[in-house]
């Protein structure tokens, strides 16, 4: 497939336009001029209205390893993936009445600092170092990966000179401004990346239905692909291992959901932002209901691959595929969107490896570090973070046919115990620093474990099982332990979790719309 020289203008105007715009609004706003803070850079100030908040949300979240890896999964099995999607618009509703309230009140600015609140500074320096380790060499190599197969697949560029060019833009983006930057153009981002997606899905369809409209054409590809429309798959399909039944909406897929929406700093770090937390709330439903969404832009283009392009080498190829059968100009549109996608997503965990590695460590090695010292080291910490990324990205996920799939399962081995430590730090007084590291430390080993000696459990059964032996885990060794006087500062009000007219009226609707769509295609 070859992009015109109207797509390639259309691409790069979009480029020059989103990296004067990150520039524009990154302008140092202090008095003094040059005196940025790390509450700047890290925190945009902790001014973001509930728009940036919830379209910097998904932002950084959809990109290439859910528009490349979750169509591969659709091409492979169908709208049953979709459960990642909808399932975390429940758990955003969640996050929004009970987390959020807590954070905020606290004062929080990452994930390890609210565990060293609520546990003490040990468990601080050890979840610093595992989620500096994840994000570098699981979330930002993946991202950068399956954005790269999309640009050598559509543009024929170099797939190592594609991840060194995407890296390069998304650092040079955020690089002044920090996580203000990021926000306050993914309203441009997400705009682009639904637009994008609605194009590409109504094409397909109208290809599918052989030019009769959009409707037509999702009547025909449920016809013609009826087991590929199951939410809920059988233990005969060859897929259940990834996505077990009943058990989806159960069991592991919770404590995946609740981990990544709740308990991940690269998520939730411009939720901290917010201006208070009605203007957080906000946008977390804002959030919600664009995640209702996504399956149709996202997963259904690899259903109609599955039909209009059988027998590709890999499921990863299928959203590539289907953007080939484009007209001109359209084609350079829904290429920009997917690079926004790949570059906000990129720019995103770029800022927040940079603020982890800055306050958790450096801050704590160098007490005495100013305001410029914290911003430059930031820099300088994501910057190396894209060159690890970048070299490493081949050699972790050149050989898996479903990188989603890949990301899942090893995320899948250390989230149930982030998510015990976590909800019993926020509803179990007791729980203690030794519990939470037993906790911490058992969902590897248990996980290891479990995949040794029952290698054909599906692994979001073994996410759920892991997470009730963690639980048990942490709340033995927190009462046969004794708690260190004062190791809990983290303070609560019953108020904190009263939620408005139009939060309540909004997660109601996101309630029904989800309602209907497991029980149409149950």
């Amino acid at each position: 497939m070859q992009l015109s020289g109207l797509d390639l203008a259309v691409t790069g105007t979009y480029a020059a336009g989103i990296f004067g715009l990150a520039q524009y609004v990154s302008r140092d706003r202090n008095a003094l001029g040059g005196g940025r803070t790390a509450a700047d850079y890290f925190l945009a100030s902790r001014s973001l209205p509930w728009w940036a908040i919830g379209s910097s949300l998904i932002a950084a979240n959809i990109s290439a390893e859910q528009i490349i890896g979750m169509s591969g999964s659709g091409y492979a099995i169908g709208l049953a993936i979709a459960s990642y999607e909808w399932m975390a618009a429940l758990t955003l509703l969640l996050v929004g009445k009970y987390f959020l309230p807590v954070f905020l009140r606290n004062g929080i600015t990452t994930m390890p600092h609210f565990l060293e609140q609520r546990y003490g500074p040990r468990i601080r320096g050890v979840m610093a170092v595992f989620w500096l380790g994840l994000y570098i060499f699981v979330n930002l190599t993946s991202i950068l990966w399956l954005g790269a197969i999309a640009v050598h697949a559509i543009a024929g560029v170099d797939q190592f000179s594609a991840m060194a060019g995407l890296g390069a833009f998304a650092l040079l983006y955020q690089l002044a401004g920090g996580l203000r930057a990021v926000a306050l153009t993914d309203i441009v981002q997400v705009t682009l990346l639904v637009l994008g997606g609605l194009m590409i899905s109504a094409i397909t369809l109208d290809h599918v239905g052989q030019g009769a409209g959009v409707m037509a054409g999702f009547a025909a590809l449920m016809a013609q692909a009826p087991a590929h429309f199951h939410m809920i798959l059988t233990p005969d399909n060859p897929y259940y291992k990834d996505l077990p039944g009943i058990g989806v909406l159960l069991g592991g897929l919770w404590v995946m959901n609740l981990s990544y929406w709740g308990f991940n700093q690269y998520i939730i770090q411009r939720a901290l932002a917010a201006r208070d937390i009605q203007q957080a709330r906000a946008g977390i439903v804002f959030a919600a209901f664009l995640k209702l969404l996504m399956p149709f832009i996202i997963v259904l283009p690899g259903i109609a691959a599955f039909i209009l392009a059988p027998g590709l080498a890999k499921p990863d190829q299928a959203y590539p595929t289907m953007m080939a059968l484009l007209p001109t100009g359209i084609r350079g549109l829904v290429f920009a969107a997917l690079i926004a996608a790949v570059i906000a997503s990129t720019a995103s965990k770029i800022n927040s490896i940079a603020t982890i590695f800055t306050m958790d460590i450096y801050a704590k090695m160098v007490p005495a570090a100013g305001q410029r010292a914290l911003v430059r080291t930031g820099r300088v910490t994501a910057a190396s973070a894209v060159a690890i990324a970048v070299l490493t990205a081949r050699p972790l996920l050149g050989g898996f046919d479903q990188a989603f799939q890949f990301i899942q399962e090893y995320t899948g081995s250390f989230t149930p115990g982030i998510v015990v430590i976590f909800v019993l730090g926020f509803f179990w007084p007791p729980a203690n620093e030794a519990g939470a590291l037993s906790a911490t430390i058992g969902s590897f080993l248990l996980s290891v474990a479990l995949k040794f000696l029952l290698p054909q459990m599906p692994f979001l059964n073994r996410v759920a099982i892991v997470f009730v032996l963690c639980l048990v885990l942490a709340v033995v060794v927190s009462l046969a332990v004794r708690t260190r006087v004062g190791a809990n500062m983290v303070t609560t009000q019953a108020g904190d979790y009263r939620t408005t007219l139009g939060f309540n009226t909004g997660a109601a609707c996101v309630v029904v719309a989800l309602v209907a769509f497991y029980a149409r295609w149950w």
